[in-house]
């Protein structure tokens, strides 16, 4: 169960219809818009802030186990992601992300893994870096909406957000919501290998006058294998100066992949 509580610590970073011309929302017609415009806009509410000092509850699900940890976060954009977690008031897991590695260790069955993000990968049945953990725990698309075209449409109460020209192996759709124009939702839909990674912002919060989430679920389908991931943040601060300490304790034993 440990090492699960580990995987739950790790995983936690990522850490994604209907067609009509407009629908009501919150008072407001949601009328049609230009996807270049609704791209700048979301880009035009980008989160600037430097660092990021959370806490969060995270809740694990899947057909056999269902598990809480408490985390704390701490992020520097651009160059690291610190998380620590804890389980019924005792730590058992660190995990320290940078742009070119992921690391992390276990204390009660003391193992470790120090690699790529194949790790991540696999869990989450897409390819994923540094970035896109990032964006995804800050409530932005995981891919730069610039690099393509996008038809878009009304679904519901949010603008849908699809490539004109999907991937060969793979389709990826982003849901933005008209009052903030941050994500609603993103999904990647790997249909031949049967996978689906679902992010759904259902909430967000103010602080300091900077619209950030406050609860975030994650859903990893794999052919018949469905995996859940509830983060919720609890307190979160901005802009503090942050310590990253990380080091693997001698005698732990290496995670591979294969095992």
């Amino acid at each position: 169960m440990i090492k699960k509580i580990a995987h739950i610590v790790l995983i936690s970073m990522f850490v994604v219809s209907c067609k009509s011309n407009k629908v009501v929302t919150e008072g407001a017609v949601l009328t049609s818009m230009s996807s270049k415009k609704i791209i700048n806009n979301h880009y035009s509410n980008s989160f600037e802030k430097k660092t990021i000092n959370a806490r969060i509850k995270a809740k694990y699900e899947d057909k056999k186990n269902s598990q809480t940890v408490i985390i704390k976060l701490r992020l520097e954009k651009n160059k690291a992601i610190w998380m620590s977690g804890t389980y019924l008031g005792i730590p058992v897991a660190k995990v320290l992300i940078t742009p070119d590695r992921v690391t992390y260790y276990e204390k009660v069955n003391k193992t470790f893994f120090d690699g790529d993000f194949s790790l991540l990968s696999e869990f989450l049945g897409t390819e994923v870096d540094f970035q896109k953990i990032q964006n995804l725990l800050i409530g932005e698309t995981i891919l730069n909406l610039k690099d393509q075209r996008y038809d878009v449409f009304v679904d519901e109460k949010t603008y849908l957000l699809e490539p004109k020209k999907q991937k060969e192996l793979f389709d990826i759709l982003f849901w933005l919501d008209p009052l903030n124009f941050k994500v609603s939702k993103q999904e990647v839909r790997q249909p031949i290998e049967q996978k689906r990674l679902t992010v759904d912002y259902t909430e967000y919060q103010k602080i300091s006058n900077i619209t950030f989430p406050k609860k975030i679920n994650i859903s990893a389908v794999d052919k018949t294998k469905r995996t859940l991931l509830g983060l919720e943040y609890r307190t979160v601060e901005f802009d503090k100066v942050l310590s990253f300490p990380f080091s693997i304790p001698s005698g732990y034993k290496e995670i591979r992949l294969n095992e």
